[in-house]
């Protein structure tokens, strides 16, 4: 299968979060999105918004910076946002649930290079990298799995 790419430019936070709002819909049980960037690029931000845009009563939506997993509810799915910056093992992976989140719920997962062979196969991988000066952010968005393809074609066109 062949890998497939585009590159998002936002501005500014506002528009991180439309962009996660504009992928949310799109995302169901089963789906797997990997952020990668360094600290302060906005991973957290924008699964928050994601995640927001997903529940019926947005509720504060913590890092998992300390905790590694918080879970969400929303109608037909459950959430798992993950960071694992702080892992300190890579069986905690199986420990934490998550190779079984990754079949039964929709994952956000930051710093998924601690993943290693637990890393899912067909997931959509962003990486972030932005301007420490100003809120322009460069999301390059990839995916194996045609699933993405679809799933994306509205956010790629700005349809979504």
């Amino acid at each position: 299968m062949s890998a497939s790419s585009y590159t998002i430019t936002t501005r500014s936070s506002y528009e991180t979060c439309k962009l996660a709002q504009r992928l949310a819909p799109q995302l169901q049980m089963g789906d797997v999105v990997l952020l990668t960037g360094e600290i302060g690029t906005g991973k957290t931000h924008f699964a928050r918004c994601l995640i927001r845009s997903l529940m019926d009563v947005p509720e504060d939506i913590p890092s998992p910076t300390f905790t590694l997993v918080q879970t969400y509810e929303t109608k037909g799915f459950e959430i798992w946002h993950s960071d694992l910056y702080r892992l300190s093992d890579i069986y905690e992976i199986e420990e934490l649930g998550l190779t079984e989140a990754f079949q039964s719920a929709v994952c956000l997962i930051e710093w998924p290079d601690r993943l290693g062979p637990f890393t899912p196969e067909g997931a959509l991988h962003i990486s972030i990298s932005g301007n420490a000066q100003n809120d322009t952010r460069d999301w390059l968005l990839e995916w194996q799995n045609t699933k993405w393809t679809t799933k994306l074609e509205g956010l790629l066109n700005g349809s979504a």
